[in-house]
């Protein structure tokens, strides 16, 4: 026998001929549950997949038509600019075709170099950005695409996991899939977060520069497309300075994809902005909220703050800022004479006299600190200037033009069996007045006198058909303006004075577009006969005589100017409410708790003047 150890080993394995036969019978039944399990696990990996896919419960965004995001309601004025919006995203979109032809190239140069190039996710910039943030120890780049950054807002969340950035490169190959690169980069532009509450492009250009996207220009736009980084960091109203850094950037980039020359960018960053802050601005916010309210009454609240209406209104912005200096510069005056006491709030509400239309409608000095909208929705005592309503009550009753009334002393004995003696203003009588000058001088117990004379029922009857729908108390005092009324409601009973007798009930909203384009027309409230043409003439003149020898001399100055003052008890409340041709406007000036002005304050000298200077504007409009 041989001692070779490998020929004896060789020698062995040969003799198990049999059982080596046995050993791959064994080997054949491995592999093949090998291959099932293997299988199983496929299939098993493979629905888990599926099972993970579905749980996402994403959007199917197929085609742009199918990116149907938060729309802001816009309101415009009547001239079609705007004056704020109603929104929980404030979202306007654009189509790409509307977009200036400089504005995507730019976003595209500062944000993806690559976007024409890559498939979704660009490898590249991937790998780039984890060098930079390696070597700076950050992680301040992403390497994200637009692609990407679109995939993220519309279907995923903000957590920075690695089975969220698996998801996020799988969706952006499928996005890239099912859509143009056009369509891509207008879902960016117009979902993208700008900074200032603003969503999009269409948004942010009305925010920072207040005009349209289409209007903007290359200094504009590099401004712009330098907010996506960091839009709090970089808002120009916040850091004008980062904001330009950026700018530079941007237009930098620009240059260097030759899509701008040097001189180009040079001359846009040297060119001075315009920036506003306009959706902060106190000016619109008292009329915003009207307008929501009236878009109540035909949409719902989903509809109003998503669904991307414009309401196009009756309102002027011209005339709401000048609203808005007559009553702030009034108020000031008031804090002057009385700087003991705290300043006081105040409101103005214009109306066009023909239409009814609302042209103006401050309801507060701030509307940043309180949003109560002292124009629609406070109740106060409208004094003396709630005296016309009486007269033309009486003149509808029967009671002559050229009728005197006894303006002496007078006391009443009430229910309680108390005496009320009504006085007049420092005490001061005239005898037997003629009706007209009862009322240019504003005589209380005339007043008294004539609604004992025509009673309660036709001056009820009369308000109603004025636009009153305020709660009239039944009572004596109600001639001297005792019961509590809105502004919008008494100044709209003035147009009718001014108007021959007709009425338009108040109207702000002309029409309303819907993000579908289709226009809806607001109902136009429809002309009334308030009075009689003939009283209403009366009135108006006598109104007129009130401005230029009665008690409304501080509204004086104005051709056409007739008006009424009031002032209640312990100088809580002033108002002035009148007309030149074509407006009637309403001021009111008190404390929002019917604390004292102080002394001196009133109608005459509190109100008149902050309508005269609103009026002196609006008559050059």
């Amino acid at each position: 026998m041989s001692t070779d150890p490998y020929r004896y080993q060789t020698n062995q394995f040969r003799s198990q001929g049999p059982r080596q036969g046995r050993g791959r019978l064994l080997d054949e039944k491995s592999l093949g549950r090998l291959l099932l399990a293997t299988s199983l696990a496929c299939l098993f990996l493979i629905g888990s997949v599926l099972a993970w896919f579905i749980s996402l419960r994403l959007p199917v965004i197929n085609s742009v038509a199918d990116y149907k995001p938060p729309q802001a309601t816009l309101i415009l004025d009547r001239r079609g600019e705007p004056l704020d919006v109603l929104a929980r995203e404030f979202r306007l979109v654009l189509p790409y075709a509307d977009l200036p032809p400089l504005l995507p190239k730019a976003f595209v140069a500062a944000e993806d170099g690559r976007f024409w190039e890559h498939g979704g996710v660009d490898g590249w910039s991937i790998a780039r950005a984890a060098i930079n943030n390696i070597l700076s120890r950050s992680r301040s780049q992403g390497g994200s695409t637009i692609t990407q950054q679109v995939t993220r807002a519309l279907m995923l969340g903000r957590e920075k996991t690695y089975s969220r950035k698996l998801t996020e490169a799988f969706l952006s190959y499928r996005l890239e899939t099912a859509l143009t690169k056009e369509d891509i980069l207008s879902i960016y532009l117009n979902e993208i977060y700008l900074g200032e509450g603003a969503y999009g492009v269409e948004a942010a250009a009305l925010t920072y520069f207040g005009k349209h996207a289409r209007d903007l220009d290359l200094a504009e736009i590099s401004l712009l497309a330098g907010l996506p980084q960091s839009p709090s960091n970089y808002s120009p109203l916040k850091n004008f300075q980062a904001a330009k850094g950026r700018q530079r950037y941007v237009l930098n980039r620009m240059v260097e994809e030759g899509i701008i020359t040097t001189v180009e960018a040079h001359q846009a960053y040297n060119r001075e902005l315009a920036l506003i802050n306009r959706w902060k601005r106190p000016l619109n916010g008292f009329f915003a909220l009207y307008i929501r309210s009236r878009l109540a009454e035909r949409y719902s609240t989903n509809e109003i703050l998503n669904g991307g209406l414009q309401v196009s209104t009756s309102v002027d912005g011209r005339l709401q800022e000048a609203a808005m200096r007559a009553l702030l510069q009034g108020v000031d005056k008031v804090a002057q004479r009385q700087p003991s006491r705290k300043a006081p709030q105040a409101a103005l509400l214009a109306l066009d006299t023909y239409s009814g239309r609302i042209a103006a409608m401050i309801g507060g000095t701030d509307f940043t600190q309180n949003q109560f909208n002292r124009a629609v929705q406070a109740l106060r005592q409208p004094g003396s200037a709630f005296k016309p309503v009486l007269y033309a009550a009486a003149l509808e009753q029967g009671v002559a033009p050229d009728a005197t009334l006894a303006d002496r002393p007078l006391a009443l004995k009430q229910e309680n069996g108390s005496l009320w003696k009504p006085k007049n203003f420092g005490d001061k009588y005239r005898g037997n007045i003629s009706l007209r000058n009862s009322l240019v001088f504003s005589s209380n117990v005339g007043a008294v006198r004539l609604l004992m004379q025509t009673g309660f029922a036709p001056l009820l009857k009369t308000a109603g058909h004025l636009g009153i729908k305020a709660k009239l108390q039944e009572d004596y005092s109600l001639a001297l303006g005792s019961s509590p009324m809105s502004l919008l409601e008494l100044t709209c009973a003035y147009t009718a004075f001014a108007n021959d007798g007709l009425l338009h009930a108040p109207v702000a909203i002309t029409s309303v577009r819907e993000a579908s384009g289709r226009v809806r027309p607001w109902p136009q409230a429809p002309l009334e006969k308030a009075i009689a043409p003939e009283h209403a003439k009366w009135l108006q003149q006598s109104l007129i005589e009130v401005v230029q020898r009665g008690t409304g001399k501080q509204a004086a100055g104005i051709k056409g100017a007739g008006g009424k003052t009031g002032t209640t008890d312990n100088n809580a409340d002033a108002w002035f409410v009148g007309s030149i041709p074509g407006f009637t406007a309403g001021v009111w000036v008190g404390h929002d708790h019917s604390e004292s002005l102080g002394p001196g304050e009133g109608g005459g000298t509190t109100a008149a003047p902050i309508w005269k200077a609103f009026m002196q504007e609006a008559s050059t409009l």
